[in-house]
């Protein structure tokens, strides 16, 4: 995914703290099979909006992506494994394709 932006300080964390690559993120993206949410709490508020989503690489293991979409650029803010709240919340409010 040529558009998707990663700073090095990102990709250092999701690798040191998660061990997940900028390859399972852009295979998130491929795989992903419902839609973005938008993050409305007070304190994470960006513009443009933070959106997010939980779906799986090919290895099977489901991760939370969190990205800012501005001019056709994805902007990488995290990925990580999702909690059973995570999961929830979004399996309930994100729509299917």
């Amino acid at each position: 995914m040529k558009n998707l932006v990663i700073s090095s300080a990102i990709e250092g964390k999701l690798t040191l703290k998660h061990q997940i690559t900028r390859h399972d993120v852009e295979q998130c993206f491929i795989n992903r099979a419902r839609s973005y949410l938008i993050d409305n709490r007070l304190e994470h508020q960006t513009e443009p909006p933070t959106e997010w989503f939980i779906a799986e690489n090919d290895r099977g293991i489901p991760i939370k992506v969190v990205f800012i979409f501005d001019d056709g650029l994805i902007y990488l803010k995290s990925a990580f494994p999702p909690n059973s709240t995570e999961i929830r919340i979004y399996n309930t409010i994100s729509t299917p394709y």
